[in-house]
């Protein structure tokens, strides 16, 4: 690989036929200069994450590759799933790494927005770093109402997208694109079938992050997962550089205990750095599957 590396965690709303997440993850490892170092996916979700490294032009390829699958094989007219979606490429996040700045992030953004506005006729958002000036960046508003509101009628005034056609793609939705900072996608499983619990929790989470320093940034969802017969803790981590992931399992687990229920397992979407782990090893915050190709200073030896 290039010195010059980025991070770029495509999130795909497909979970349940696996010849289709087996499709896009092959798509995405022939080009060089590009890595696919983890591949998840999801049933109750229905949505996969690929979890690519590399120079500019690998990963652009790679993303472009794939979108051509997603947008031929994924019909959002008959998803369903319980994460929000608004595309069959739905986010595509670009992170600078080793050896690049924000500005060249951006710009990889701002290609791969093109070349999906050009190549398959999808309206582009741009989130985070990459929001134009005056308009949110904030990924939940430009996915609010999902799919289907934007599916109503044309894309104008304020839904009016970056780039693309004024109307979402019939059957693959439109996709937001953009560069940001790390970002750690957190997901703690609870001992209990009751999504009542987890939602309670969550709701906790978003009550006093703006008081508790270990959970600024974080976002949450209390979700129920019938496949796998438990409630679901899901978050994002938006600054995890300040929000250890055992600070955030003992905060769960705390207020699972009130409720009466106890913690089944966590689990990680992507790649992390080292230190979100707070020094402690997979196990203290009962990481299930943990895989060393998730821990990002583990490549930097194959740049």
């Amino acid at each position: 690989m290039h010195t010059d590396i980025f991070q770029c965690a495509v999130n795909f709303s497909e979970g349940r036929r696996r010849t289709i997440v087996e499709a896009l993850a092959t798509a995405m490892s022939g080009f060089a200069g590009a890595r696919l170092i983890d591949s998840s996916h999801d049933y109750d979700h229905n949505r996969c994450v690929m979890t690519l490294i590399g120079n500019a032009d690998g990963i652009r390829y790679a993303v472009a590759a794939a979108a051509r699958i997603a947008v031929e094989r994924i019909d959002l007219r008959s998803h369903q799933g319980v994460h929000p979606r608004t595309g069959s490429i739905d986010v595509v996040p670009v992170v600078p790494l080793w050896g690049t700045e924000p500005e060249q992030a951006m710009a990889l953004a701002n290609t791969i927005g093109h070349t999906l506005a050009e190549q398959f006729g999808l309206p582009i958002y741009f989130y985070e770093w990459s929001a134009p000036v005056g308009q949110s960046s904030a990924l939940p508003d430009l996915r609010r109402g999902e799919f289907e509101a934007a599916a109503q009628g044309s894309l104008v005034e304020r839904r009016t997208p970056d780039l693309g056609p004024s109307q979402v793609h019939p059957s693959a939705g439109f996709t937001i694109v953009g560069a940001r900072g790390p970002l750690v996608a957190y997901n703690i499983d609870l001992d209990t079938q009751e999504g009542e619990a987890a939602r309670k929790i969550a709701a906790r989470i978003r009550e006093e992050r703006k008081r508790m320093p270990e959970l600024r940034g974080v976002r949450s969802l209390g979700l129920l997962l019938p496949s796998r017969g438990c409630a679901q803790v899901a978050m994002n981590l938006t600054h995890p550089d300040r929000t250890p992931l055992p600070d955030i399992y003992q905060f769960v687990v705390e207020e699972a205990r009130k409720l009466g229920v106890g913690v089944k397992a966590s689990e990680i979407i992507g790649a992390i750095p080292f230190a979100s782990l707070g020094g402690l090893p997979p196990e203290a915050v009962l990481w299930k599957d943990y895989k060393p190709a998730q821990v990002l200073e583990n490549w930097r030896s194959v740049k």
